[in-house]
C-alpha cells in the first residue's frame, strides 16, 4: 500500500534525543493537538506516530531524521 504524505509544521516535546514526539502540528491552516499517540514504530529512515488529534480524527505523522522534515496522512474521520 503506498501513503501520500504532506509535509506539515509540527511542535515537537524536546527531551535528550531532540525532537523527541509531536504535541500539536498544523494541518489545513489549522493548529491540531496531538492528544494520544496510538502506536510509534521506526523505518529505516523514519519515524512514525499514530496520533489521536484534539479534532478526533486519526493522523499517521512520520519524521525523516535525516531532513529533518516532518509529513502527515490522514488515515480516518472523527469518531
Amino acid at each position: 500500500m503506498v501513503y501520500n504524505f504532506f509535509k506539515i509544521d509540527v511542535e515537537t516535546y524536546s527531551g535528550y534525543k531532540g525532537a523527541e514526539r509531536p504535541v500539536a502540528f498544523t494541518w489545513k491552516k489549522r493548529r491540531i493537538e496531538c492528544k494520544v499517540i496510538e502506536d510509534r514504530w521506526y523505518g529505516e529512515n523514519h519515524e512514525y506516530f499514530k496520533i489521536t488529534g484534539g479534532d478526533g480524527r486519526t493522523y499517521i505523522l512520520r519524521y525523516d531524521r535525516k531532513k529533518d522534515i516532518w509529513e502527515i496522512k490522514n488515515i480516518g474521520s472523527s469518531k
